[in-house]
């Protein structure tokens, strides 16, 4: 497989991976603008705009887009994530000129219709009701919250409903206008993907684009804190964060092997203590997540409101065990497993592609994934311990608890547990 990276006169990047012996490939533009970039007044802006790229162009009409696809047997979505927005389809090599042509008209030439965008509105207004019915989903946005408070990145993607029921076609345009100019955006394909051709066909479709600055996004400072809400719900939940390494941080990697030996898996520790040795949860895991100035260690579970305390101590004790006496097997085992979801989930063009786009959106360029695997093979034992023990003692914490909750331990309680 060869990647191929070129940039456009005006600044947008084409990416490509060729995999031999596909017939499908995968095709997008990401656009590295999502919600951090947006201001105050604008949040939940990115998502909107995300939403409204399929509700019709000048060109074809919302159903005169999904027909095109689903004629072909394809398949086209979107989502918006803090750093970036993203456009893409997965067709038949032979209908990726098609694919192409569909995501840059979307892109291009949308029509924001006022009957469109108050239908979809209503669409995104329950989409944000159905978030907070869902415990354990709503409760990462208020972590986010409580962690950078304050800040572009702390705010939820969806943005409060009062700012969506106010978004008009002047705000979409607007951010548009400020957020996709050429420079921040990346086409990405893999598959059977001829690389000239779609470099070419990227200069005919994008080539016209002004390039044009953009406003940088707020930097990230995470500070921490508490957010507790009572409900009557079945289970308590629980989410607790600590600040770990941005993307181009060198020691992401062991945050990452740290977060799965911790609570990856099955074989993980706080999944065998908690659950399988106490029964103490149904669910629990912790993973590590990473932004271009900042990171998150992320822990959540849920349990009955009367086993909460428990929960969130013991949870605190293993880290702090960790720190002391993570082994090489439990390292290993922890490589073992992200090397294997990394190669296993590049055997999809579309994983590939998302892959191409981000690596260029994070480094300028794209490491091959044997670089990558090296550099998860290079996490020591005592790498992992000195993350750990550097979470426990120094990092700040974040706190979110949803449910019957009232008796559980608060932030200033699981501090000093961490620092005994």
């Amino acid at each position: 497989m060869t990647t191929r990276l070129d940039t456009l006169p005006n600044g947008l990047r084409v990416v490509s991976e060729h995999m031999p012996g596909l017939q499908s490939a995968a095709i997008g533009i990401w656009v590295c603008a999502g919600g951090r970039d947006e201001r105050e007044e604008q949040n939940g802006i990115a998502h909107f705009l995300e939403h409204m790229a399929f509700k019709g162009t000048e060109r074809r009409t919302a159903l005169q887009i999904a027909e095109a696809i689903e004629d072909v047997g394809g398949y086209i979505n979107a989502y918006t994530s803090r750093e970036a927005t993203a456009y893409y389809a997965r067709v038949l090599g032979e209908d990726v000129p098609l694919a192409l042509d569909l995501i840059s008209d979307i892109l291009l030439a949308p029509r924001f219709e006022e009957r469109e965008i108050e239908l979809e509105r209503g669409v995104i207004l329950q989409e944000i009701g159905q978030a907070l019915d869902t415990p354990d989903d709503i409760i990462f946005d208020w972590l986010q919250e409580v962690a950078y408070p304050g800040q572009p990145i702390g705010r939820p993607i969806l943005g409060p409903a009062e700012k969506v029921g106010r978004f008009g076609r002047e705000d979409l345009a607007r951010f548009v206008a400020e957020h996709y100019g050429p420079g921040r955006m990346i086409l990405a394909a893999a598959g059977d993907i001829d690389h000239d051709w779609l470099l070419r066909a990227a200069g005919d479709r994008f080539g016209h684009l002004v390039p044009r600055a953009a406003p940088a996004p707020a930097g990230a400072e995470f500070r921490g804190g508490e957010m507790r809400c009572e409900k009557p719900l079945e289970q308590a939940h629980l989410a607790l964060a600590f600040e770990s390494p941005a993307q181009t941080d060198p020691e992401v990697y062991a945050a990452q092997v740290y977060s799965v030996a911790l609570g990856g898996g099955m074989s993980s520790r706080l999944f065998q203590e908690l659950r399988e040795r106490r029964g103490l949860c149904y669910t629990i895991f912790a993973q590590a997540g990473a932004y271009a100035d900042t990171g998150m260690m992320t822990i959540y579970a849920g349990t009955g409101g009367d086993q909460l305390g428990g929960l969130a101590r013991i949870t605190l004790d293993e880290m702090k065990r960790a720190a002391d006496d993570m082994t090489p097997d439990e390292v290993a085992r922890a490589r073992a497993q992200m090397k294997a979801g990394l190669l296993m989930g590049l055997e999809s063009p579309s994983n590939r592609a998302e892959r191409l786009a981000r690596m260029v959106q994070i480094w300028g360029e794209v490491p091959t994934v044997e670089d990558t695997v090296a550099r998860v093979d290079a996490v020591t034992t005592g790498d992992v311990r000195d993350f750990g023990a550097r979470l426990v003692t120094g990092s700040r914490a974040a706190l979110t608890l949803y449910g019957p909750v009232s008796g559980a331990p608060g932030l200033d309680e699981l501090q000093a547990r961490r620092a005994a």
